[in-house]
């Protein structure tokens, strides 16, 4: 399958292409039934030559060209009415019905605050073009009517507020959020690309608009995107605000699958600049070796790293309801643990290396080690803990365990 973007080198265009190019490379698995053999990218500096060629071998057009800031409003209707008509036209000289989706916007349903917009009035005019264009010429048209866009690649300071919160944490600038209280409706850029490659797949989804509601239906003339979410503008500060202080609270934060803030923390994430992507952990050392704590999670504990020094022994605790995980990554080591009650006292032992990796627990109610039997390599041990230290109440008490 041939494949034409228009608008590839757009937020949602580079997106799309990098998609396309994953699957025609055979690195994306997932759509195994699906072949590209070419991905033609279209955009102000292609000519109207290579537009020609295109329209004439394309088999699938994802027109995602349009104009969101011109200087002048009339703009709006030349840039998205205008091309679209070049592009249906050319497909139409070539006798090429393939189908073409169109990326609209919500602003096209005129309603509400969009009943005055000249861009939706734009929108709207170019979906009733294909719409046309499909009665007429029989081609498959898939109408999207996209609510507000982000993730990563996307420009802020320019038509996502999403970009424009994140770019400003992301590099300590100012920002201002006039009324936290302001709901959008978020498209998040993974989502959308899925859905389109479904519609090149022919499983997009329907629906006709009531407004600004979707009212799924499989005879519907407009096609939507299933998953989107409904967040504050207050919302997403602080969530911003809970990201920007991971590297100095180790927090990773509740990211549930699927969930907003999930997308939202790749996005800010994409923002980084260079001196912000590294930053310095704060190690525990001693004659001994060091200790380090990576990362603290709200529910789930922490995770470390521990390295002990040629011939060293660490531990000799023991815990009442903490509990650990041990893993050695590195070295050669020794781990011991006896049961307090065990009237034998009989010591469990465990040797480990980092040529076998492997977890071992450390049982509350035993005491335990981690002993480095290398007389000249560091021992460096990945340690899992169920809770984050907490100073007053350490749950930790001495007792060798031999």
């Amino acid at each position: 399958m041939k494949i034409l973007v228009t608008g590839a080198k757009g937020f949602v265009g580079k997106n799309l292409c990098w998609a396309l190019k994953n699957i025609q490379a055979g690195k994306d698995k997932t759509h195994p039934g699906l072949t590209v053999e070419a991905v033609f990218e279209y955009d102000l500096d292609s000519t109207s030559e290579e537009l020609d060629a295109w329209c004439r071998e394309c088999d699938f057009v994802f027109n995602l060209a349009g104009v969101n800031r011109p200087k002048e409003q009339s703009e709006f209707m030349e840039g998205n009415f205008g091309f679209a008509s070049t592009l249906l036209d050319t497909l139409k000289r070539y006798g090429n019905t393939c189908p073409v989706m169109l990326s609209s916007s919500q602003q096209a349903s005129l309603t509400g605050r969009f009943g005055n917009s000249e861009y939706g009035r734009s929108k709207k005019a170019g979906e009733d073009l294909f719409l046309n264009y499909s009665k007429e010429t029989g081609a498959k048209v898939l109408v999207y009517r996209f609510p507000n866009l982000f993730g990563k690649w996307c420009r802020p300071n320019y038509n996502s507020a999403v970009a424009t919160f994140c770019n400003a944490f992301a590099n300590d600038l100012p920002y201002t959020v006039n009324d936290p209280s302001v709901e959008l409706e978020l498209l998040y850029i993974d989502d959308l690309v899925d859905e389109m490659i479904a519609g090149l797949e022919g499983r997009e989804h329907h629906c006709e608009f009531d407004g600004l509601d979707v009212l799924p239906g499989t005879d519907g003339k407009y096609c939507y995107c299933p998953i989107t979410h409904r967040v504050t503008l207050g919302e997403i500060v602080e969530l911003l605000k809970t990201f920007a202080e991971q590297p100095k609270t180790l927090m990773i934060p509740e990211i549930p699958a699927n969930s907003f803030a999930k997308k939202l923390y790749s996005t800010y994430l994409s923002c980084l600049p260079y001196d912000k992507t590294a930053f310095p952990l704060k190690m525990n050392v001693d004659e001994r070796g060091s200790f380090t704590e990576l990362v603290h999670t709200l529910n789930a504990g922490q995770v470390s790293i521990n390295i002990s020094k040629p011939g060293i022994t660490k531990g000799q605790h023991w815990h009442n309801t903490k509990f650990e995980q041990f893993i050695v990554v590195k070295g050669h080591g020794l781990i011991q643990q006896r049961n307090l009650n065990d009237p034998e006292g009989k010591v469990l032992e465990w040797e480990v290396s980092g040529d076998k990796i492997e977890a071992v627990h450390m049982l509350p109610g035993y005491t335990h080690n981690i002993i480095n039997l290398s007389e000249t390599e560091d021992l460096v041990t990945v340690m899992y803990c169920n809770e984050i230290f907490n100073p007053n109440k350490p749950d930790t008490f001495f007792e060798p365990v031999k």
